[in-house]
């Protein structure tokens, strides 16, 4: 399946259920760069053949004014120039690097995403967000300006370790939490190895997710009001994954249990509802509960982008499936860290 969204910074054609010859079409080896990390070049070798390739370490760290500067200066070596597109091939790290340097390089070149990883298609690929990090600030620098193509190659995922199905499924759990419970409805009656057996039904649900995104995006591009929905468990989130490294979708499902509990005491979330919630985290192999510093955790909440001097935007839902945004003084987010680092599990 194939379509194509514009939005105010362009228009992105999306090729569902597709396949790496097709790439060769959209943007031809001897017009294109590839930028990919350590760990797919490693798994897919023959597939970067005849292009020129860039690959920069696989992990958050390359989300880096390092390794920008550095493969812009391999860019000049490659005498790349307005019309070359840069190609980013992996997950939502190398699609940030590609989309953030497609968007400086020569003040703006064109690019295309490969996602391969569950949480790039469904989440980090779509959308036009592109950023880097700044010592512990997770996406503090960063532009807005879609991709021209977005292929998704379903083979890709055949690779994906345990932990990385995990981190996709924390995304398609918030989509559901804050726009389609149909979605929520799906997950309950499944489970991670149930999508792996059925590739058909995991492409369906893979389209939904880019479909609820890209009805968001395109009503608020420049998040200015509703794509902060899109937030929802990141808040808290970004700031457990800046500080023990852990998965970006671990760090988001406790993000949400996190919002839910303060959803339940802010906009009046029912108890029965957080535990539909944790009790999905559960089922698809994510965290709801561990120990942290919550000094060290408010030192980075409040450096979040999202903050206005002395409270924040927070995601918090009514009820699952509808989202609002709540604007709290960071001593009520304190104080719902520290219930939560006591709650335990339910």
């Amino acid at each position: 399946m194939q379509y194509a969204v514009t939005f105010p910074t362009g228009t992105t054609e999306y090729l569902f259920r597709s396949n790496w010859e097709k790439l060769k079409e959209l943007a031809p080896p001897d017009r294109a760069v590839i930028i990919t990390d350590s760990n797919v070049k490693e798994l897919y070798p023959e597939r970067f053949e005849g292009y020129r390739t860039l690959v920069v370490p696989a992990g958050e760290k390359s989300k880096s004014f390092h390794t920008i500067n550095d493969l812009a200066h391999k860019l000049i070596h490659f005498q790349a120039h307005r019309k070359t597109m840069l190609v980013g091939v992996g997950g939502g790290v190398v699609t940030d690097i590609t989309g953030f340097l497609a968007s400086i390089y020569m003040r703006g070149v064109p690019c295309g995403f490969v996602p391969t990883t569950l949480l790039g298609m469904v989440d980090a690929a779509v959308g036009g967000k592109n950023g880097i990090n700044i010592e512990l600030h997770k996406n503090m620098l960063g532009t807005i300006r879609q991709p021209k193509f977005i292929l998704y190659d379903a083979s890709f995922l055949s690779t994906l370790t345990d932990t990385e199905w995990s981190n996709g499924f924390a995304e398609i759990i918030k989509y559901g939490c804050i726009s389609d419970v149909r979605i929520l409805n799906m997950l309950e009656s499944s489970t991670i190895q149930y999508f792996q057996k059925r590739p058909d039904t995991l492409n369906d649900l893979i389209m939904g997710c880019v479909d609820v995104k890209n009805k968001i995006v395109h009503a608020d591009e420049g998040e200015t009001g509703v794509r902060k929905l899109l937030n929802f468990g990141h808040t808290s989130g970004h700031a457990f994954e800046t500080l023990y490294h852990i998965p970006h979708g671990y760090s988001v499902a406790l993000g949400m249990v996190v919002a839910c509990r303060l959803s339940e005491e802010q906009t009046g979330l029912s108890s029965a509802e957080t535990e539909i919630v944790r009790q999905l985290l559960v089922r698809y192999q994510l965290p709801t509960h561990r120990k942290y510093d919550i000094h060290k955790m408010m030192e980075i909440l409040r450096m979040d982008k999202k903050r206005n001097a002395e409270e924040v935007d927070y995601i918090l839902l009514h009820k699952l499936g509808k989202a609002c945004i709540k604007t709290l003084p960071f001593e009520t987010v304190e104080t719902a860290l520290s219930s939560f680092i006591h709650a335990g599990q339910r």
